[in-house]
Order: structure tokens, then C-alpha cells, then sequence
């Protein structure tokens, strides 16, 4: 029995502070609470394009072999623009047979064979040249276009510093109708909903892409089309990076 009863002592003994500290913590103060928006655009500085090559034939090393030749004169064509071979990368390969009916494997169509490989651009202006010569030597597809900067996180801070002003200026013009003002801030968040980041540009109409985006360090313009060709000019838009915040000022009369 009393070790029951000390186990009951010690129970109030640690409930009881806690329902204190939660008492303590309600703050009576008279509130605000707003939230700020904030654009940044920036010119990209690096681009990262994704090819594709599909061949097809009945004999599995005929496709292999023909795969291969274009992969070799599109690596040349990268190189003759002054890429080094560094920045190419291969990102995706797969060789499957093909049939009419895939369900029940009838009617032999041949073996498919997929290749895709990246190249990274720092010379931004050569992105048209480079998707023609590619296409040109035989590649299919310009599965996506990645616009990116390399100092993202320099240009997210300004843009939340440009938030934080924002949500600051709302609060005061709000508080000022009720003919109040606005103290310091007692909490502040930053909202995440969705990509922080997108791109703005006036092209597209190459190839014919696989329709998947990816999400990396800034915004994709994915790109798609139908004749294998350029259909415009590229004119570089810029990145939209995003930063909105959550504060709350304390209301004074």
C-alpha cells in the first residue's frame, strides 16, 4: 500500500508542472497575424538537358550497334560546341523486346533498345545549338530542360527578406484601419506549399518528350513536340523563386 501511494505522490508531483507550464504559456497579448509574399527573378546560369535515343530492330546487336552509332556522333557534335565530355552523362538505358500483343507475347515486332544521357551546359546561349546538332545526329527525343542558378540559396534569402518587409507592411496598413499599431513580432514561419521555385520563358516545341519532370535545384520547362525539330528560337526566360512567410506582430493601441 504505500509503495501505491508513493507511486500516486510522485504522479501529481510531475502532472502538476506540466499543467502550470501550460498555463504560463497562454499569451493574453492582443494579436495579428499575416502572411508575406515575395518573387525574386533570376537569369539561369546552368542548364541540364535530357536526351534520348530509341532504336529498334530484329536482331537484338543490330539495335545495340545502332544505338551506339548515334550516341557516338551526338557525343561529337556535344564536344565540337566546346563541351567537354565531362558534362555528358548517361541517365537512363533499357533493352526490351516488343509485340503486338504484350499480353499474350504474339506477333514479334523487334527489340527496343532506350538510351538517355545528360548534358550540362554553363554556357547557357549554346542551348539551341546544342539541341540542333544533337537532333541532328540522330537522337529522338529532348526528354526535358532543367533552368537552373547556382546561387539559389543567396537569392531564396532575398526573397524571404523581401517576404518578411511584406508581411511587416500588411500588418501595419491592417493595424492603422483599426487605429492600432504593430509591436514586435511574437512568432514568424515560413510557408512551404509547392516548388519554391518556376520558369518563365517564351519557347518550347522540341522533339518529342516522355512528358516526365523532375524537380531539382530550380524550375523545369518541360519540353514537348512532334517533328524531331526546332520549331522556334530560344529566348532564355528567367527564374521565379518564391518565399512566403507567416508572422505574428503584437497589436498595440
Amino acid at each position: 500500500m504505500k509503495a501505491i501511494a508513493m507511486i500516486a505522490i510522485v504522479t501529481i508531483i510531475c502532472i502538476y508542472p506540466v499543467r502550470a507550464q501550460q498555463t504560463q504559456m497562454y499569451d493574453a497579448r492582443s494579436k495579428i497575424t499575416v502572411n508575406g509574399e515575395a518573387v525574386v527573378y533570376v537569369k539561369p546560369d546552368k542548364i541540364v538537358v535530357t536526351f534520348g535515343i530509341e532504336t529498334w530492330d530484329a536482331d537484338i546487336m543490330t539495335t545495340k550497334q545502332k544505338n551506339n552509332d548515334i550516341l557516338k556522333k551526338a557525343i561529337g557534335a556535344i564536344k565540337d560546341l566546346g563541351i567537354p565530355e565531362k558534362e555528358i552523362q548517361t541517365d537512363h538505358l533499357s533493352i526490351s523486346p516488343r509485340y503486338k500483343d504484350d499480353y499474350r507475347k504474339e506477333d514479334f515486332l523487334g527489340y527496343f533498345v532506350r538510351n538517355a544521357f545528360v548534358v550540362t551546359l554553363v554556357e547557357t546561349d549554346k542551348v539551341e545549338d546544342l539541341a540542333t546538332r544533337v537532333l541532328q545526329s540522330g537522337v529522338n527525343y529532348i526528354h526535358g530542360i532543367d533552368f537552373q542558378t547556382t546561387e539559389f540559396k543567396k537569392y531564396r534569402e532575398q526573397a524571404r527578406d523581401l517576404a518578411l518587409k511584406a508581411a511587416r507592411e500588411k500588418a501595419e496598413k491592417m493595424a492603422g484601419v483599426l487605429g492600432q499599431s504593430v509591436g514586435a513580432p511574437i512568432q514568424i514561419s515560413e510557408n512551404y506549399g509547392g516548388s519554391p521555385w518556376s520558369y518563365y520563358s517564351s519557347w518550347g516545341g522540341w522533339g518529342s518528350g516522355r512528358g516526365g519532370q523532375s524537380m531539382a535545384q530550380n524550375a523545369i520547362q518541360n519540353v514537348q513536340g512532334g517533328s524531331g525539330e526546332i520549331s522556334e528560337t530560344i529566348a532564355l526566360g528567367k527564374i521565379s523563386i518564391q518565399a512566403n512567410v507567416s508572422v505574428t506582430f503584437e497589436l498595440k493601441k
